[in-house]
């Protein structure tokens, strides 16, 4: 079975640290863009990075670029999103989600449950 499960997060102070997991299983990675959703309170699900092995693109929503950070572990077949220097306007639900990649959400076929990053002073 096809999953994605997402660990980590929390509570941060702004200017501040965290990281997310998500645990693959059942699907190839190599095979799948894997990528990094959130949902803050009262808005759309948005992008925020993906990255696709099979032709080494990488890429961040412009909201992240230079602060976040994704790395995919083919051993472990784990995806973590390191999160630096966070904002107030960080805060969300973060989503795991494979599919052929891009920004846009139809383009993921398998998600995670969510995991709640909230940042706070």
């Amino acid at each position: 079975e096809a999953r994605l499960v997402e660990s980590g997060g929390g509570l941060a102070r702004p200017g501040g640290s965290l990281t997310l997991s998500c645990e693959v299983s059942g699907i190839t990675l190599d095979h799948y863009a894997i990528a990094w959703f959130r949902r803050a309170p009262g808005k759309d699900r948005e992008g925020v990075s993906f990255e696709r092995l099979n032709d080494g693109t990488i890429a961040y929503s412009e909201s992240v670029k230079g602060r976040f950070n994704i790395l995919i572990n083919t051993v472990t077949s784990t995806v973590l999103l390191h999160m630096t220097s966070l904002k107030p306007e960080d805060t969300a639900v973060y989503y795991c989600a494979a599919g052929f990649g891009g920004w846009d959400e139809a383009g993921y076929v398998l998600w995670g449950q969510g995991r709640q990053v909230t940042v706070s002073s």
